[in-house]
């Protein structure tokens, strides 16, 4: 038997319409498993409310915040640890190359200048190559392409200030 909408209707405190109610009187004279979910939802409704403990929300608030220094705690002691063990890494593997610079720093300097002057050359070549594509590209795209390409960008961007926002949000909750 198909009871989704009459569980629904059960389970949901909402009004129902005269042929829904009509619809369901209906239906739990013949179906036993709707009847027992109503006597159980009449039985839950009934049912008295016990207050909670003296001082309940008190102390509730107070194991957070103690679980939210705890947690702070432990956050900072891991960024500690992986702080200090990135330095101890990265010294690791940089000291080779601090000894050899501090045997021959001429053969060092010569070497960043040339990785320097390389770095240069190869941006202008880049940007020359960008400046020709940009004057030869709008006579090869269709406009339709370009609009495509600057809504796909301004969705990118609207994607990327949702992100960042939802990440630079601050929680909502009981401070320590």
């Amino acid at each position: 038997m198909n009871h989704q909408p009459f569980e629904e209707w059960l389970l949901n405190d909402k009004n129902l319409t005269s042929t829904e109610k009509h619809e369901l009187d209906l239906h739990l004279r013949i179906c036993t498993h709707c009847t027992a979910l109503t006597a159980t939802g009449l039985a839950l409704r009934s049912a008295n409310v016990v207050a909670p403990a003296a001082g309940f929300a008190m102390r509730f608030q107070q194991r957070l915040a103690a679980q939210k220094v705890a947690e702070r705690r432990r956050k900072l002691w891991g960024m500690i640890v992986l702080i200090l063990g990135g330095i101890g890494l990265l010294g690791w593997i940089a000291t080779p190359i601090i000894y050899t610079f501090l045997a021959s720093p001429v053969e060092w300097i010569t070497v960043v200048i040339g990785y320097f002057l390389f770095a240069v050359s190869s941006l202008q070549a880049l940007r020359e190559v960008v400046t020709v594509l940009a004057r030869i590209a709008p006579d090869f795209i269709p406009p339709y392409i370009w609009m495509v390409l600057v809504s796909a960008l301004a969705g990118l961007g609207l994607l990327w200030i949702i992100s960042i926002w939802r990440f630079s949000r601050t929680p909502q909750g009981v401070s320590a």
